[in-house]
Order: C-alpha cells, then structure tokens, then sequence
C-alpha cells in the first residue's frame, strides 16, 4: 500500500506557499513580521505574551505571509483563547478523559527532537464533545510548552489499534479538532502518522479529510506495517528502538495514567509559572522537574 490512503483525490499541491516561504529573505522575513506586529496593534497581557515574533512568523507561513489574511486568522485566535482560556486548564479537570491514554504526551521525541503526542483512538471512554476537545486542547498546550529550544512542531502518532465505526468520535468533534488545531495552532504540526488503519476507516477518512486545508493534508501520512516504504518513512522519523512496539518498534514503554497524572500536575506548575498564572489552580506543587520528556529505553 501507499503512505497516502489509495482512495485519496490528488492532494492539493502546496507549492505556491512553500516557494513564497523559500523565497524570502530574512530581512524580508523580519520586515512582515513587523508589518504583523503594527497591523494587529497593541496588545497586552497574556495575549503579548502569545504573540512573540516566531507566532507571528507561523501565522504569516500559514496564510502564505499575506498580512491581512495573517491578520485576521491571529485576531480570531486571540479572541479564542480570551474566551476559551486554554492556558488556564489543569490535569485534574481532564483527567478522566485520559484515563485510558487515548491521548497523551509521550516519553520519547522524534529523530529531530520534536515533542510526540500518541492518539489512540479505539481506547474513547466518554461522549462528551466538549470535555473530549478540552483535553485535547490541555494536551496541545502542553505539547508546546514542552518543545525544546529551537522547536516549533509536534510530532502526532496515531494508533488505530481497537478503533471502528462504532467507538470513532462523531463528525462534529473531527471536525472541530481539525478546525482548533489549523485555525489555533497554525504550523505546530509537523506530521500527523496514521498507523496501520483498518479499510472501514476509509470511509470515516473521506469525510474528515475535507475539513483539512492544503498544509495539514500533506502532512498526514498513513503507515501500514506489512509495507516496507510505508514503514521505512516511519524509521526514518523515529528510532525503532525507542518506538512503542505498537507502533512497529521495540519498545515496551506502556502509558500509565497515574505516573503520566503525577508529570501533568508537574507541568500545571511550569504552565502556571510561564504564564504567570494563580498556581493555587493546580493541584501539585513541586519543584519543576529537570526533564519533563525523558527517552524511553
């Protein structure tokens, strides 16, 4: 099989944003983001914080540095995040959605040291649209406050493992996770590995593949473990020996809710801290740990 499911349209060809990207100079490059900065105005307060220079730069890749579309699409993620305060939300009012570890931060990183989120999603445990899109949100957060010096993308690994029809979150909440992570978090996925999907996800597949614009369409690679190529472009990202075996590596690291608990409420402290937040909102305190994404052995 092919790394891109064989039911697939010709996927829509990105060539025109990534040869404006290549393109520009540096000096070109600090002159839009500045032309960013002027457009939006004042800012104050966590908002500031969020739009640093490397978020304006990722805002502009992701409307082809057109200022006024870059704009406009960071106007709307500020006015979200005011709303929806994603900064704000601890581990102990999500946990219950993890308890299964349908999605949680690895402990290990890509071969470029990209933070990894594993989804498995044939491990659901609730319904709830808007607890589900909450913890994911939560985890996105702390994806990206976990990203080492230099890093700007994660790395996503899905495992298809126990999923079909009838335990697959509804249209709506696909839809608006696709709709959070591109409007929200513009250029924070680097690739998005779909492993070994059963043939009825072909079906599911046709549908949220619409909601996807152009950049995230191609950053999506299906993976089958009976293809060499498929499974040479996985080795390629990741190192077998630290890979989850459920993934085609060697490792056995397994997700444990109560030890991943302990290093989130760990973490509430650190995102409490960037954001200069209220710490009594989490649950732990502790000094902040010197790793907070260890490789697995």
């Amino acid at each position: 099989m092919r790394s891109t499911s064989p039911t697939d349209p010709p996927p829509p060809n990105p060539k025109k944003s990534l040869s404006l990207s290549l393109s520009l100079s540096a000096t070109s490059i600090e002159e839009k983001v500045k032309e960013l900065r002027a457009a939006i105005g004042p800012l104050s307060g966590h908002s500031l914080m969020f739009s640093d220079d490397a978020c304006l730069r990722r805002y502009l890749v992701a409307r082809n540095w057109n200022i006024d579309k870059s704009k406009k699409m960071l106007q709307e993620t500020l006015k979200w995040r005011a709303t929806y305060k994603p900064e704000e939300i601890r581990w102990h009012e999500v946990a219950v959605e993890g308890e299964t570890g349908k999605v949680y931060r690895a402990e290990f990183q890509d071969r470029e040291g990209r933070t990894v989120l594993v989804l498995r999603p044939g491990k659901q445990n609730t319904s709830s649209h808007d607890n589900q899109l909450r913890h994911l949100v939560y985890l996105l957060e702390n994806a990206v406050i976990n990203l080492p010096d230099g890093q700007e993308q994660m790395i996503w690994l899905i495992d298809f493992t126990g999923w079909s029809l009838s335990n697959s979150v509804p249209i709506k909440t696909a839809r608006e996770t696709a709709n959070i992570l591109q409007s929200h978090y513009p250029e924070r996925l680097a690739a998005a590995f779909l492993y070994n999907p059963p043939r009825i996800f072909e079906s599911f597949w046709k549908i949220v593949k619409y909601f996807l614009d152009p950049k995230t369409f191609q950053k999506v690679k299906f993976v089958y473990p009976k293809n060499e190529e498929s499974m040479g472009v996985m080795h390629k990202n990741f190192d077998p020996e630290i890979l989850p075996e459920e993934f085609g590596g060697k490792s056995k690291v397994e997700y444990d809710h109560d030890e991943f608990s302990k290093l989130m409420s760990r973490d509430d402290v650190k995102t409490a801290s960037f954001w200069k937040l209220d710490e009594k909102k989490t649950t732990l305190v502790a000094p902040e740990p010197a790793h907070f994404v260890a490789q697995a052995s």
